[in-house]
């Protein structure tokens, strides 16, 4: 056999090898991003869900999905593992840009006063549209008296 015979297996088998390889160094960065995983720290699954880590067993982690809600899922489950700062502005919209001197009041009254002061305004300034067909009316009229029938009759026969 000569070399050119061999050359596309040769390359099929570096093409495999180098397929595999890769395919390794992501399970085993996967493998050491879930063993750092702490209690506390919040995650994504790999079903999009954001909890925070209570529990950290062999093969399973217990998730707090909500205040009191826990469930148990499969260490390679987890999709993620998430800085503070990033799974606080995800889950509870914390923004770290934004100024922390936003009143937000109890009651959603004081913000609905002034946008109802302003069309109260708006109302009373503008005037009103007649929306009555005047000329179209009067021509109706004059043809039901033309054939003497209202409307809807019918000669039926």
């Amino acid at each position: 056999m000569s070399i050119v015979t061999l050359l596309p297996f040769i390359v099929l088998i570096g093409a495999m090898f180098l397929m595999t390889r890769s395919a390794k160094k992501k399970q085993q960065a996967a493998a050491q991003m879930r063993n750092e995983m702490q209690p506390g720290t919040g995650v994504r699954t790999i079903g999009g869900m954001y909890a925070t880590v209570k529990e950290i067993g062999d093969e399973t982690v217990l998730l707090e999905v909500a205040p009191g809600v826990h469930a148990v899922y499969a260490k390679n489950a987890i999709g993620a593992v998430l800085e503070d700062s990033e799974y606080n502005r995800i889950v509870h919209g914390d923004d770290e840009d934004s100024d922390s001197d936003t009143v937000v009041p109890d009651d959603a009254s004081s913000l609905t006063e002034a946008a109802e002061a302003a069309e109260a305004t708006e109302v009373e300034d503008a005037p009103k549209a007649d929306l009555t067909k005047k000329a179209d009316a009067a021509d109706a009229a004059a043809e039901g008296q033309k054939d003497g029938k209202a409307d809807g009759e019918a000669d039926a026969k």
